[in-house]
C-alpha cells in the first residue's frame, strides 16, 4: 500500500510538472491580455498600480517554467536536493499568487472610482479627431462597448466638441452598426446607442481583473497538490531503505 502511494505521488508530479509548463503559457497570456486591453482603456484609468497584478502574474508565468523543468528533473532522478529546491520554489510562488489574489480584490474596489473620476475629463478633452489619444479612445470604447456618452447620449450635450460643433449630434461612433446613413443626429435617437459607457467600461475593467483573480487561484491549487506529492515523496525517500525509483525500477540504498 505505502509502494502504490509513493508511486502514485511521483507519477502525478510528473504529470504535475508538465501542467506547470502549460501554466506558464496560459499566465503570460492572461497578463499580456491584461496589458492590451488596459492600452485600449488607459485614458479611463490612471492608476498605473492596477497593473501590477498583471505584471507579477506575467512574472510567475515565467517561473513555473523553470519550476516545471526543475521539478521533472528532480523528480525522475530522485534528488532530495532538487525536490526540496522545488518545494520552496513552489511555496514562494504560491505566496506571491496569494498576493496576487489580495491586490486583484483590492484594484478591482478601486475601478469604479478610478472611472468617476476621470471619464468626464476624458469625454471633454474629445475632438473628433484620430490623431488626438482621448478621442480615438472615445470612440473605440463607444464602438466595441455598444454604448454612447457617459450615462447615455444625451451627455454629449455637455461636452466641448458639442458645443463647438454646433450641428445637435453625437460622434458617428455612437450609431448602431445595423443603422445605415447614421449621422449621429440627436433628433434619432433609436439610431444611437442608449446606454452609457461608464457602467460598461467598468464592468469590462473588473471582468479583467477577475481573469487574473481566478487564473492566480486555479494554479494556486495545482501548486499545493504539487507540493503535497513532493513533500510524500522527500518523506518516504528519507525514511524507507527500499526506496522504488521512478526510472530504473531499482531499489535506493
Amino acid at each position: 500500500m505505502g509502494q502504490c502511494g509513493i508511486t502514485s505521488s511521483k507519477t502525478v508530479l510528473v504529470f504535475l510538472n508538465l501542467i506547470f509548463w502549460a501554466a506558464a503559457g496560459i499566465l503570460c497570456y492572461v497578463g499580456a491580455y491584461v496589458f492590451i486591453t488596459y492600452d485600449d482603456y488607459d485614458h479611463f484609468f490612471e492608476d498605473v498600480y492596477t497593473l501590477i497584478p498583471a505584471v507579477v502574474i506575467i512574472a510567475v508565468g515565467a517561473l513555473l517554467f523553470i519550476i516545471g523543468l526543475i521539478g521533472c528533473c528532480a523528480t525522475i532522478r530522485e534528488s532530495r536536493c532538487g525536490l526540496a529546491t522545488f518545494v520552496i520554489i513552489l511555496l514562494l510562488v504560491f505566496v506571491t499568487e496569494v498576493a496576487v489574489v489580495v491586490l486583484g480584490y483590492i484594484y478591482r474596489a478601486k475601478v469604479e472610482d478610478e472611472v468617476n473620476r476621470s471619464i468626464t475629463t476624458v469625454y471633454n478633452e474629445y475632438n473628433g479627431t484620430n490623431t488626438d489619444a482621448p478621442s480615438r479612445a472615445i470612440d473605440y470604447v463607444q464602438r466595441q462597448l455598444h454604448c454612447c456618452g457617459i450615462h447615455d447620449y444625451s451627455d454629449w450635450r455637455y461636452t466641448r466638441w458639442f458645443n463647438e460643433s454646433r450641428n445637435n449630434s453625437v460622434p458617428l461612433s455612437c450609431c448602431k452598426p445595423n443603422v445605415n446613413n447614421c449621422t449621429g443626429s440627436m433628433l434619432r435617437p433609436g439610431d444611437l446607442y442608449p446606454e452609457g459607457c461608464e457602467a460598461l467600461v467598468v464592468k469590462k475593467l473588473k471582468e479583467i481583473m477577475m481573469y487574473v483573480i481566478w487564473a492566480a487561484l486555479t494554479f494556486a491549487a495545482i501548486q499545493m497538490l504539487g507540493m503535497l506529492c513532493a513533500c510524500v515523496v522527500l518523506c518516504r525517500r528519507s525514511r524507507d531503505p527500499a526506496y522504488e525509483l521512478l526510472v530504473t525500477g531499482g531499489t535506493y540504498a
